[in-house]
């Protein structure tokens, strides 16, 4: 396989498959996949550390000319992975025939085997979501309950999520909502594997060069009407006892989890952290990695944060599975992509959805703590589900 510098592709998203794209990009940069060389499947409680270990050796077969020596050339996996140990679907590592990428203005081309011919742009489509399998009147009886739990002793903290669902058509051209995210949100995610698709604000882990660094999200409020409401909305936030209470859970989880396989661990005090629909507290965490680790290590280490999950970890994992009528799927997992010499970035697949034949189904969730009420949490995962159900509308 070869990597070689091009002319710029101009929209990555334009250049993908129409019901099976794999992209990953940020403010326009980033890969894109097209047709598939290779698929490695992966379930249960050792589904990353398999993966792991299997790109280790197909890295070590593999050759590889790449003369443009950016994150993202050469020999690529795309990957995505449940969230759960328990959950049905499969976790994948997809190699796709040819990548496009683009950074710091600089694009190339990598070939591994032939490309798909081009598709031309579908037709427009909109959905209605209804709610899915947790109504939101069953979601907030599942809130009261997890308080009640909580209140009680354990967990400390618990995600609990809603689904909501959808017809779509049979032919749907998914680089339409993809392209609707990415426009919207720039500076998230956008991502594309296997049906799974959306725009997640939050980083789980970049790998680059021996550098580590992630960003921490949890605790959440909607944006203000006007920049007076708006800064008001920050500085609430930021001073919430409840939201900062949620967010050092998630930021010990992810120290907790790096410090075997990093030295040098340092994270930013939080801070508010603005998208177009709402703020996050967010927390930068960074790094050294330790010699022979790769991202995927990093990412089986990781997974779930209390960010997604919830805090002590097996404690909120079994009230989660007992609270939610659902199968997560793979959202909440870790989505991104992963290189030959074991660098790569991933995100959590939040503000997603799951496309499977004609239904779409998208997810939500909230951190749910000793003061949490019901009806906020419930109002939270609509404003998280408005980007997914807006780029299909």
């Amino acid at each position: 396989m070869s990597t070689k510098a091009s002319a710029d592709h101009g929209s990555l998203l334009e250049r993908l498959g129409s019901r099976q794209p794999l992209a990953f990009l940020r403010n326009g940069d980033g890969i894109v996949g097209l047709g598939e060389a290779l698929r490695l499947e992966f379930t249960g409680p050792a589904r990353i550390t398999d993966a792991a270990a299997a790109w280790r050796s197909i890295a070590a077969r593999a050759t590889v000319d790449d003369s443009v020596g950016l994150p993202g050339t050469g020999l690529v996996a795309f990957g995505s992975f449940a969230f759960a140990d328990s959950s049905r679907a499969a976790s994948l590592l997809i190699v796709p025939s040819v990548i496009l990428g683009r950074r710091d203005g600089v694009s190339w081309i990598t070939r591994i085997g032939t490309a798909p011919a081009a598709e031309p742009p579908g037709r427009p489509f909109s959905v209605a979501f209804e709610p899915g399998a947790l109504s939101p009147e069953g979601y907030k009886a599942a809130v009261a309950e997890a308080v009640s739990r909580i209140s009680s002793g354990s967990p400390r903290k618990a995600v609990l999520a809603r689904d909501v669902v959808a017809g779509i058509p049979a032919d749907a051209d998914l680089r339409l909502p993809l392209a609707r995210l990415a426009e919207a949100y720039p500076d998230t995610y956008a991502f594309a594997v296997a049906g799974l698709l959306g725009a997640s604000p939050e980083t789980l882990v970049r790998s680059s060069g021996g550098a580590v660094s992630a960003r921490v999200l949890a605790g959440s409020a909607a944006r203000g009407a006007d920049a007076q409401a708006d800064a008001t909305a920050a500085s609430t936030l930021s001073a919430s006892r409840k939201d900062v209470e949620e967010h050092s859970f998630a930021i010990r989880s992810v120290l907790d989890a790096l410090a075997p396989l990093s030295t040098d661990l340092a994270a930013r005090p939080p801070y508010a952290l603005r998208l177009p629909n709402l703020w996050h507290l967010a927390s930068d965490v960074t790094g050294t990695l330790k010699g022979g680790s790769s991202a995927l290590d990093l990412v089986a280490a990781l997974h779930p944060t209390a960010a997604v999950a919830g805090s002590p970890t097996e404690a909120a994992l079994d009230l989660i599975a007992e609270l939610e009528p659902f199968d997560r799927g793979r959202y909440a997992g870790p989505v991104g992509w992963v290189d030959a010499h074991g660098d790569g970035e991933w995100a959590i697949a939040l503000r997603c959805a799951q496309v499977d034949g004609e239904t779409v189904t998208a997810y939500a969730g909230a951190g749910i703590v000793a003061g949490s009420d019901p009806a906020r949490e419930l109002a939270e995962t609509a404003l998280k589900l408005r980007p997914i159900v807006e780029a299909f509308a």
